[in-house]
């Protein structure tokens, strides 16, 4: 657990999974208790590729791969291999905590990989910084999501007022996967590039082409009707889509459309596949990259 001000964030160390992040003990994150474990990606950090890969195979830099069909019904690997690996803290001070994860050459990875990620809070919230090195001796794939659950305590998402940059979504086929279309939002149900109501909008949908500020920051938000609760969540550009899911079917029934993930990824769906803005490691080199959350 770590804490500055009003703020408590915890995390755990299988998955660097954020299980709670609280102001004034109002829950930022629709997370789970301490004796359950993370249903439906629930605050998981999603590497070395976020969302979904069809049929879990993919060739790189002349090396195939095969990895597990952990979404079976769909023939689909899903939020890559580190999710429900032990992570090891590396330093934690009272607003700080920062984990590491090293991920051995295996099946659905043939290559060598050192994970970090600092999860710190300060007066204008939660930052996440995570840094990637290829420990390998040749290229190495590389892509990142997380899957923070959104709450402004709202009974269900339907009254809650929600903002997205992306001006564009990808179109998705039956198994989730990008059928390579891509349309722009604007007079269709997507288009939240203005805050709305969600209503009966059923989202499981990647949004791209991000507005972004002058700092080249892109900003979503999630906000009560009687705006006395929200909270933005930010991305920085290495995160090129945002994955919006209204949680029509997580596993939980009695959790469903009470929380909005809004998870930011640095590539699409089925990217090791399409190869579709995949960063491509050098061996020792490191990559970095950042979002976080400001509650309001």
């Amino acid at each position: 657990m770590v804490g500055h001000g009003r703020q408590q964030l915890v995390v755990t160390e299988v998955g660097a999974t954020m299980r709670s992040y609280t102001v004034d003990g109002r829950p930022v994150l629709d997370g789970f208790e301490p004796d359950d474990w993370s249903h439906s990606g629930r605050g998981q950090v999603l590497a070395p590729w976020p969302n979904r890969l069809g049929d879990g195979r993919y060739e790189f830099a002349g090396r195939s791969a095969q990895a597990a069909l952990d979404e079976p019904a769909r023939g689909n690997a899903i939020h890559g291999l580190v999710r429900w690996l032990p992570w090891q803290v590396e330093a934690h001070a009272q607003n700080v905590v920062v984990l590491v994860c090293a991920l051995h050459p295996s099946p659905g990875y043939p290559f060598c990989l050192t994970l970090r990620i600092e999860y710190r809070l300060g007066r204008e919230g939660l930052s996440v910084t995570t840094s990637a090195r290829n420990d390998g001796d040749g290229p190495a794939p590389f892509g990142l999501g997380f899957h923070p659950y959104l709450t402004v305590g709202t009974t269900t998402v339907n009254t809650a007022i929600l903002q997205l940059p992306g001006t564009r979504r990808l179109v998705l086929d039956t198994r989730a996967l990008p059928t390579g279309e891509v349309q722009a939002v604007a007079g269709t149900e997507h288009d939240f590039t203005a805050p709305r109501a969600i209503g009966h909008t059923r989202l499981d949908t990647a949004f791209t082409s991000l507005e972004r500020d002058g700092d080249g920051l892109a900003w979503a938000s999630l906000a009560d009707p009687n705006g006395e609760c929200s909270v933005s969540l930010w991305v920085d550009r290495h995160f090129g889509y945002l994955m919006c899911y209204t949680g029509d079917t997580v596993e939980e029934a009695l959790r469903r459309r009470t929380s909005v993930a809004v998870e930011p990824m640095t590539c699409p769906p089925d990217a090791f596949r399409s190869h579709e803005d995949v960063v491509s490691l050098e061996p020792g080199q490191w990559w970095e990259a950042s979002w976080g959350l400001r509650p309001g």
